[in-house]
């Protein structure tokens, strides 16, 4: 069984993110989708929210072109969490030329933490490219309209979140 892992922190799950994950649905029989815990990052929704999203929106997909979509919530390093999930491949989304630089210098390090776990890319659609959760997030602060960047469900999240925190 073929293992895929993309990580990220989902804060929001984007359109370019959901683009990533069904792509990645034909290179793996598993793809686990780890969502990061990152305490240096404050994020907008709980790591409860995250995984809920996630899972709401993918397990099922995932089931019915016959990949298993698993949510796994992760603090340790991307490559230890890829032995915990027995991944065997980790999948990372590029939109631009500074995503690899940073993507690059990241795989040099896993490579040498583990050389038996490989890194895929995969470039993201260009109506997809431009997106960014920080700028989601900011957009949706703003009270801009976000319904190009992310599903309905994500929209009512970030709607829900501000309008919560305008009281």
């Amino acid at each position: 069984m073929r293992i895929g892992l993309y990580p990220g922190t989902f804060d929001p799950l984007t359109l370019g993110h959901a683009d990533i994950i069904r792509r990645s649905f034909a290179l793996v029989d598993r793809l686990v989708i780890g969502v990061a815990i990152n305490r240096d990052k404050s994020p907008l929704f709980s790591l409860e929210e995250r995984v809920d999203i996630i899972r709401n929106q993918f397990e099922g997909e995932g089931r019915s072109v016959g990949c298993d979509v698993v949510v796994h919530p992760f603090e340790n390093l991307l490559i230890d969490c890829a032995r915990d999930v027995d991944a065997s491949l980790i999948i990372r989304g590029l939109r631009a030329v500074s995503d690899f630089e940073y993507e690059f210098q990241m795989v040099g390090m896993n490579r040498a933490l583990s050389d038996k776990i490989e890194t895929v890319f995969l470039m993201a659609e260009a109506q997809h490219q431009a997106i960014a959760s920080r700028l989601v997030k900011e957009i949706a602060r703003l009270d801009g309209d976000v319904s190009k960047f992310v599903t309905p469900e994500v929209e009512a999240a970030l709607q829900a979140k501000f309008s919560q925190r305008a009281k």
